[in-house]
């Protein structure tokens, strides 16, 4: 039951990964990835997504040190969680036209 308990936030953080690659890889084939004509800004929008996981996981981390939540757990919900908020961070931003964030 241990293993089920550890294993179910990988494979929930998993699910949300797959949809936000394909996702990606749908607007790639119709063309209409966000692309910047500001090269900073281009590199602001590539970095949206790992900057959300990154972030993510040091919620994740702090989460599990100071409640009672499996590390295992916390620490992949917090990089599954900011995966998606990266992926909704790169939808907005690539909205917003060539304005700042």
């Amino acid at each position: 039951m241990e293993i089920v308990r550890s294993l179910l936030p990988i494979a929930i953080a998993g699910g949300g990964v797959i949809s936000v690659i394909k996702r990606l890889e749908y607007q790639h084939k119709q063309g209409t990835l966000g692309k910047k004509k500001i090269k900073n800004a281009q590199n602001l929008l590539d970095s949206l997504i790992p900057m959300g996981m990154l972030f993510g996981g040091f919620i994740g981390v702090f989460l599990g040190m100071f409640s009672s939540i499996s590390p295992l757990t916390s620490v992949s919900l917090g990089i599954g969680l900011g995966y998606l908020s990266g992926y909704f961070a790169y939808e907005v931003y690539t909205k917003n036209g060539e304005s700042s964030p």
